[in-house]
């Protein structure tokens, strides 16, 4: 049987590389990945592209997609620059609502009224290329140590998931020439991987993220928004 996906994105954010002739939007990443989805034993449960829900509630709108995130087992998230509404509280903007109950073990009752909680969804981010086919705006690559670090620029992401990066409970950890430290390993419960490594294989990151997963005991996962 298939892994239910659900993704967390913002919609209208067009301040990545153009995957076609037009301006693109994250949206057409969604589509591009959906597409692969639907041709496996993979289940998408995120909205349809056209899905109108203009003329429902805040609240309406939230219920559904907690049945769909409920009905998930792993959720991806996309970074993309713009993902942030500048002069908005995390609150106040849907990404982090997505990701806190992805992480969050809830009960629901079924069918024959027996109560059943859903698990913590494996989760990863998915760093989308900006205009100029840069990832840099987030995942910065260094050449200050032999290691070839990598710095993840954490302050852009929403508060929920920075604090999901880099909370492995036991780190293994060396010291860069620079005297900043490497994290070595699985060392975020959400990982986060360029759009270019995730799209040539996608499954072998969804597999690493099941992994983490069955371990989520060994990384101090934050559920709340601040």
């Amino acid at each position: 049987m298939g892994r239910k996906i659900f993704v967390s994105y913002k919609y209208a954010d067009d301040s990545v590389k153009d995957l076609g002739n037009c301006t693109s939007t994250v949206r057409d990443y969604v589509d591009k990945f959906v597409n692969m989805v639907n041709s496996t034993m993979d289940i998408y449960k995120g909205e349809n592209d056209g899905e109108d829900l203009s003329d429902l509630s805040d609240d309406t709108i939230w219920e559904k997609l907690k049945d769909r995130i409920y009905d998930s087992s792993v959720t991806i998230v996309f970074i993309s620059p713009n993902m942030r509404e500048k002069g908005k509280r995390d609150k106040s903007q849907w990404i982090p609502w997505e990701i806190s109950y992805s992480l969050k073990e809830t009960s629901r009752r079924d069918k024959s009224g027996k109560s059943v909680k859903s698990k913590t969804n494996a989760m990863i981010a998915v760093v989308l290329p900006d205009k100029n086919d840069d990832y840099s705006y987030y995942l910065q690559e260094n050449i200050c140590c032999s290691s070839r670090c990598v710095t993840h620029r954490t302050k852009k992401l929403f508060q929920i998931l920075r604090d999901n990066k880099f909370n492995l409970k036991n780190p293994r950890q060396s010291d860069c020439d620079n005297g900043k430290v490497i994290w070595h390993g699985d060392a975020s419960y959400i990982e986060a991987v360029k759009w270019c490594d995730f799209i040539e294989d996608y499954n072998k990151y969804i597999d690493k993220a099941v992994e983490r997963q069955k371990n989520q005991d060994n990384y101090d996962i934050i559920t709340e928004i601040k």
